[in-house]
């Protein structure tokens, strides 16, 4: 007997593996978690493999589930693709889109604003993180596309645009004086990070990381209180403090490129278009 795989079955299965919950995917398809587990029941039955396990914080993919789920991601996307082409309704669906914190301050605003006026049937849904956290979640197929940083020296990746690293401070604030100098700085294996402390080691400087955070408003708010001078994008700076010299107290830092990163070789159409349409906005911003 032939077995088909059915689109709707499969953008609930989806969306159980991404939320982790059956009442979560039913808020994200429109359906009640009666109807989503009645569903899940259907496609297993169908296809005579348990897909979930359920624990008391919600539901974990079996190793039948881990496999269908990059089948269904793939089907799923060429599914909507080709709705879109041959109904020539244009783009639609659902982008799952990574940027670091820093960069979202700065450009996504304008980036999402645009893009929304070019294509209003498209959703995009933003997950902010450092790129070490971001470059995870595409290898686990968890986003599609993420903006991401890379090294000055790295030339093996295209760049968008570059940014320069510059040390944070508050004005008519003395934090860049104390000894050993204070830090709130991004996460260890940032690129922000290691400039730092690679910079300061190199000219002998005492310091200490105080606060280490992904979240830019967490060291933003160290910052503002006087406690310690941070790294940012300079592009990220808000108005409210000052980019501090440097000099005989404060090594210069490398610039930082921004590139585009997929998690599929061959992305689908919906994700090259928002890649090209930040190719062509970055630059300009």
């Amino acid at each position: 007997m032939t077995r088909h795989l059915d689109i709707d079955l499969l953008r609930t299965f989806v969306a159980i593996a991404e939320t982790h919950t059956l009442g979560r995917a039913g808020g994200r398809v429109g359906r009640t978690q009666a109807a989503v587990s009645m569903q899940v029941k259907k496609l297993e039955a169908m296809l005579n493999q348990p897909l979930l396990n359920r624990t008391g914080r919600g539901v974990q993919l079996t190793l039948h589930g881990e496999r269908l789920l990059a089948h269904a991601r793939t089907i799923l996307r060429h599914h909507d693709a080709a709705v879109a082409d041959i109904s020539g309704a244009g783009l639609s669906g659902t982008l799952r889109f990574g940027c670091p914190d820093d960069y979202a301050t700065a450009f996504l605003p304008h980036i999402l604003r645009s893009f929304a006026g070019r294509h209003p049937q498209v959703f995009v849904e933003v997950l902010c993180a450092p790129t070490p956290r971001l470059r995870e979640r595409l290898k686990r197929h968890e986003l599609d596309l993420a903006l991401v940083s890379t090294a000055q020296e790295d030339n093996t990746t295209p760049v968008v645009r570059r940014e320069p690293l510059v040390w944070v401070g508050k004005h008519d604030d003395d934090a860049v004086l104390r000894e050993p100098l204070q830090l709130a700085l991004s996460d260890p294996d940032t690129l922000d990070h290691r400039a730092a402390c690679e910079g300061l080691d190199a000219i002998g400087r005492a310091y200490r990381v105080a606060y280490a955070s992904g979240s830019i408003s967490g060291l933003l708010a160290v910052v503002r209180s006087g406690q310690a001078i941070a790294v940012l994008t300079q592009a990220a700076v808000p108005p409210d403090l000052q980019v501090l010299p440097t000099g005989k107290l404060l090594p210069r830092l490398p610039d930082v490129g921004l590139a585009v990163a997929f998690d599929l070789r061959r992305p689908p159409p919906l994700a090259v278009e928002f890649a090209e349409h930040l190719q062509r906005q970055l630059p300009a911003l």
